[in-house]
């Protein structure tokens, strides 16, 4: 078999053509290298399983739990944990709507939740929107966890005497830390003292190159939730379809989700899911493989055109966390990248505080694109070729 590379596959004008966000929310000059998609071609196997269903009618409802069972059968596989039981498993439509509903099981409008900023901006806003109280707990400038600060949030946001609730992101966006057993651990002796209900999104786990530490597989984790998909490994973020997985102690609670919960996901996201888990591996080998080649290249970008860029290099997901202080573009560069340099970044304000003067750059695409995206805001910067 022929050696796969899937982000180098497609060449500009093939990406341009497409429809979704990614491609069409910016004018045709600017390269966008922001949201959460990938460069590539879904896995064959994801591609002929969704054709088969289309050509033969099978468009209705999905139906059965062969989604978490393929995702029990990976995680035994990719990461040694078998305590995920397809039993104290549900459905939801996406990641953040799967948060959102378990934030709704464990705790009541107006309670605390704490989170780790800089973090995905949609946890505010869902948070947010459930009538919840933010409280923060801002990580290191290492961009790892900080236990101290984490123990202070608890404890701050536990003085009202109302329950606290923790949404953690393992791995971590944009960071794209992966937190370590001991972490998890120290995580998990926290919220027990306090009483905290740790809530995780772990949408980014299969791209770990390295050992994924699942929250669930944490001793003293059993009274947690944790919320996946396969969507962003294998660039299914328009196929609808997320597992909600329950602790051994928090069973009781996940019998209390809704049932039109389940009504989210799509038939064919199922399908699709269900297969890449099953059948995607390999793919998902060529893609990190790929990543690690342009972790690499941008960090031989970088040294050459953005000396004053700092960059942490995590490497578990496919999100570049940029901090752009020292180039002296105010604290939201990404509007200078693209005002100036016609690059489409993320700006990092609203990731939340330790955002400011940051960007995420988002690494799944062409070694090409790359390369013109960053020799595009080192003219922006003031470091032309």
């Amino acid at each position: 078999m022929r050696h796969l590379h899937p982000l180098r596959d497609l060449d500009e004008t093939t990406l341009r053509a497409r429809t979704s966000l990614k491609w069409r929310e910016y004018p045709p000059d600017v390269l966008p290298l922001w949201v959460a998609e990938m460069d590539v071609v879904p896995a064959r196997p994801v591609v002929d399983a969704l054709k088969r269903a289309v050509e033969s009618g099978d468009t209705g409802y999905p139906h059965g739990n062969g989604y978490a069972e393929a995702l029990a059968d990976f995680a035994a596989d990719r990461w040694s944990w078998t305590g995920l039981d397809p039993q104290r498993t549900a459905y939801a439509a996406d990641v953040m709507t799967g948060l959102s509903e378990v934030l709704r099981l464990v705790s009541a409008p107006g309670d605390p939740v704490v989170v780790n900023p800089p973090v995905y901006p949609p946890f505010f806003g869902f948070t947010e929107h459930a009538d919840r109280m933010i409280v923060e707990a801002p990580l290191g400038e290492d961009g790892r966890l900080d236990l101290g600060a984490l123990e202070a949030a608890f404890l701050t946001a536990g003085g009202s005497g109302r329950p606290v609730t923790y949404l953690l992101c393992n791995p971590h966006n944009p960071t794209a830390v992966a937190h370590t057993m001991t972490e998890l651990t120290a995580v998990a002796a926290l919220a027990a003292t306090h009483g905290v209900r740790v809530v995780v999104d772990e949408i980014h786990g299969p791209l770990v190159p390295g050992d994924f530490v699942p929250y669930l597989s944490i001793p003293g984790a059993e009274d947690a939730f944790a919320v996946t998909s396969a969507s962003k490994s294998w660039n299914l973020a328009g196929l609808k379809a997320a597992v909600i997985i329950a602790g051994e102690r928090a069973a009781g609670d996940l019998e209390r989700l809704p049932e039109i919960v389940s009504h989210g996901p799509s038939h064919l996201g199922m399908i699709a899911h269900t297969v890449a888990l099953r059948e995607g591996v390999a793919w998902l080998d060529a893609v990190q493989a790929d990543l690690a080649e342009n972790r690499a290249l941008l960090a031989e970008l970088l040294a050459e055109h953005l000396p004053g860029v700092r960059w942490a290099r995590g490497d578990a997901t496919y999100l570049a966390w940029l901090d752009c202080r020292d180039l002296r573009l105010g604290d939201d560069p990404a509007a200078a990248f693209l005002e100036q340099g016609r690059v489409a970044v993320n700006s990092g304000l609203p990731f939340g505080t330790g955002g400011a003067g940051h960007v995420r750059l988002n690494i799944a695409t062409s070694p090409q694109i790359l390369t013109e995206a960053i020799t595009r805001m080192a003219s922006v910067a003031g470091h032309p070729d």
